[in-house]
């Protein structure tokens, strides 16, 4: 069966498209530079016990107590691998694991104060960037709150795509 190629109404159309899949691209390249960033902080201060999908996982978990579960579903981790991850940080000593009274089967997770160590090493590292991309007006044009507002609208959008499906 052929793909039917999309149309445009007119040449505006068209460019917005493409600038949509120019951002999709950046997106992509921006994680993999957030990973890399987090890595060489990592390096820079000896430490090789964690992987930066690791690290980014014990950011994002932050002071919450969450089943493995939720972590995908709040968009704390993305990947295949969450257990595999979990249980590498529990065996660290990075995160500290309970079973639910309710549900035995159900596992609630939690960052230990080396967990947090790391996530508060990670959020140092997040704002210095923050502040020196301040400094050089790049947060400015256009204003950051307003590309996070419209990354939130993508988002959602996506959200509702998926629910759609199923």
């Amino acid at each position: 069966m052929k793909a039917l190629a999309p149309r445009y109404d007119d040449e505006t159309d068209q460019e917005k498209v493409e600038a949509y899949f120019r951002c999709l691209q950046l997106l992509d390249r921006l994680h993999r530079l957030m990973l890399d960033l987090i890595k060489d902080d990592f390096e820079r201060l000896g430490r090789s016990d964690l992987t930066p999908v690791q690290a980014l996982l014990l950011y994002n978990l932050g002071t919450a107590e969450v089943t493995a579960g939720e972590l995908r579903s709040r968009g704390m981790y993305q990947g295949s691998n969450v257990s595999y991850n979990l249980k590498k940080l529990v065996g660290m000593g990075y995160v500290h694991h309970e079973r639910s009274s309710q549900d035995r089967r159900s596992v609630r997770v939690r960052l230990t104060a080396s967990g947090q160590e790391v996530r508060d090493q990670i959020g140092q590292l997040f704002a210095r960037h923050a502040q020196d991309l301040n400094m050089s007006g790049v947060l400015d044009d256009p204003p950051l709150d307003r590309v996070d507002r419209q990354w939130r609208r993508i988002e959602r959008y996506w959200s509702e795509q998926i629910r759609y499906i199923y």
